[in-house]
């Protein structure tokens, strides 16, 4: 899909787009691909297991890049996302979490309905550091928190993935989750990120 965003003759600064790096490889290349005007900056994927840490995280990049035209790629990862992205006079993709954003509302909602923790290969590879070491869980009540919530680990693979099958299946089996996989492409993300994009150019022109 080739997308074309029309900013104008004024439109001499880039957009800032101020992002979770659990996607950060795609980003860049839908950027490259399209040409768009975004200059990215990412956030630790990490951040999603403490919400302070988010919040301090995301208003801290929303600070410092204050007065400059900027939008975000989060979904509702906080109770309070909306409230501070309407403080900084932003906006953010439209979707739940990136997981609902990469795969479509529908295949999203199909899928978490099955049982699904959805894994993507950022989170694969830092598992010990996101999970274990953040949360301080042992093998054992990590094995109870995740069978008893979830059926399966959906392990969702991008045009740009790296082989990550040796972390997933090390996480199945310390999850006792079994393991399944899908692939995606950036068809998704790309509409996305284009809204957001859009509506952030009309909106400076506005």
């Amino acid at each position: 899909m080739a997308v074309i965003i029309r900013t104008g003759p004024d439109m001499t600064e880039k957009l800032t787009l101020i992002a979770c790096g659990i996607l950060h490889r795609e980003i860049d290349c839908l950027i490259a691909k399209n040409s768009w005007p975004v200059t990215p900056v990412y956030l630790p994927s990490g951040l999603h297991t403490d919400f302070n840490k988010l919040q301090n995280a995301l208003e801290k990049s929303l600070e410092v890049h204050a007065g400059q035209p900027c939008i975000v790629f989060y979904g509702a990862c906080h109770p309070l996302m909306d409230r501070m992205l309407a403080k900084a006079g932003t906006i953010r993709t439209p979707g739940q979490n990136c997981v609902d954003i990469y795969l479509g509302h529908e295949a999203f909602n199909r899928e978490l309905s099955a049982g699904a923790f959805f894994l993507f290969e950022d989170w694969a590879r830092k598992w010990d550091r996101i999970v274990g070491g953040t949360q301080g869980l042992t093998p054992q009540v990590m094995r109870e928190i995740f069978s008893s919530a979830h059926t399966h680990l959906l392990a969702i693979r991008t045009p740009c993935s790296g082989d990550f099958r040796a972390q997933a299946e090390d996480i199945s089996q310390r999850t006792t989750l079994e393991l399944r996989w899908i692939d995606i492409g950036l068809e998704n993300l790309e509409r996305a990120l284009e809204t957001t994009i859009t509506a952030a150019c009309r909106s400076s022109h506005g």
